[in-house]
């Protein structure tokens, strides 16, 4: 019974530590592959990758900004600070909330997508089809990929401490009785150039970590679809743990 119970456990502990080498080797030989970048392919990924994904990051945003602007302004007000609201919101958004958030819904929908295709791609004999064809798959599949999620999501960051802000100043103002011109110097008191920019290095290394995690699964993909609806769930899931481990590790080396 013990035996069997550390068999298990060092099995789990190999595929890990093989997983996670199989990550660095990946990220290693994209870096090396940028220089034979695909533009086009690339420009057509940042539409689908990122433009695409505006619409659900703007709603997510803008109800988050509002529903923390709905805990924090009454009883700012009640305590005397309501001018200090727009200041702790922006705050609140642009180094932590936004990034995270536009991390996961990124993952959830970016992820997923990338996982899938290659992963059928895989299953689907495309790849070995690439290699036969003396086509690098990395190059060729994960290099447009990774630059599209890592250019766009400091783009969409932008986009989004915009819409969160602009709900956290609708709620403010309209539930809270907190005036405009009061909302906005309070975000010009508190708020720092550096914590929109510390936000936007969060969102490109997050982006990074999605097109590697996605792009790893959709390779190592087991043949059939139950494969590639493993390796996507299995994507999602690994790209949102790494987003919350490397936001800490982040926000200590940033802000701290």
């Amino acid at each position: 019974m013990v035996e069997s119970v550390l068999f298990n456990i060092g099995k789990v502990v190999i595929e890990k530590c093989a997983m996670i080498g199989g990550l660095g080797i990946l990220f290693k030989e994209t870096i090396k592959q940028l220089k034979f970048v695909d533009t086009k392919e690339t420009i057509k990924q940042m539409a689908l990758l990122g433009a695409d994904s505006l619409p659900i990051v703007l709603l997510t945003i803008m109800f988050t900004g509002m529903v923390f602007s709905v805990q924090t302004a009454k009883e700012f007000v009640r305590f005397g600070a309501a001018s200090s609201v727009g200041g702790i919101v922006a705050i609140a958004m642009g180094r932590e909330l936004v990034p995270v958030l536009v991390g996961v819904v990124v993952a959830g929908r970016i992820g997923a997508a990338i996982a899938a295709e290659i992963g059928t791609m895989k299953v689907t004999e495309q790849i070995d089809a690439l290699k036969v064809m003396a086509t690098d798959p990395v190059a060729f599949l994960v290099v447009p990929r990774f630059i599209a999620v890592v250019l766009m999501m400091p783009l969409l960051i932008v986009l989004a401490n915009t819409i969160g802000n602009a709900g956290g100043w609708l709620v403010a103002h309209y539930y809270a009785d907190i005036s405009t011109f009061t909302y906005i110097n309070s975000i010009k008191l508190f708020v720092t150039s550096w914590d929109l920019f510390g936000g936007m290095i969060k969102g490109g290394i997050f982006g990074g970590i999605i097109a590697v995690v996605g792009c790893y699964k959709g390779l190592n993909a087991k043949l059939g679809a139950e494969g590639v609806g493993v390796a996507t769930t299995k994507s999602v899931v690994l790209s949102i743990i790494l987003i919350f481990i490397f936001n800490y590790l982040l926000s200590v080396l940033l802000f701290v």
